[in-house]
């Protein structure tokens, strides 16, 4: 019902619980609690635009490459290609004509380099949600918020 009431702005039915089951335990924090093992280091402007910065010297880069050159994950580096830079580049060029490659290129750059810092680190916040309701269903099956 909140969902329905708040679109996106509600919270999701397992955050809900989370926070329930914290407060009945008198933990009345809303913070994360520190967590075990490596912090993330994806989700910041810098590496954000390590990752750019790479694509935009050579687009022919792989995945491996990418991540050795900027020491970041290679999961990190496929979900922002995959989940991000792709599908927005995709829907800039969808629909055009172009008479040749370079054209193409020429396109394609232009679509990546306006995409804003900002919208780098939404899309990882997002990101972060996704993970962290797969988390907190310990596995079990779910669909949706």
């Amino acid at each position: 019902m909140l969902r329905q009431a708040f679109n996106d702005d509600a919270l999701g039915k397992s955050q809900v619980y989370e926070w329930f089951s914290r407060f009945k335990s008198g933990n009345m924090s809303t913070e994360d609690m520190p967590r075990p093992g490596r912090p993330s280091t994806g989700r910041n402007d810098e590496n954000i635009a390590k990752i750019k910065r790479a694509i935009d010297e050579d687009r022919r880069k792989t995945i491996d490459q990418l991540s050795e050159e900027t020491n970041i994950s290679w999961s990190t580096v496929q979900t922002i290609q995959n989940f991000f830079l792709f599908p927005r580049m995709k829907r800039s060029l969808k629909g055009k004509r172009f008479r040749d490659v370079d054209e193409v290129k020429e396109n394609a750059l232009k679509a990546l380099n306006s995409i804003q810092p900002q919208e780098f680190q939404h899309c990882f916040e997002q990101w972060q949600k996704r993970w962290d309701k797969c988390i907190n269903a310990h596995g079990q099956y779910f669909e949706g918020d």
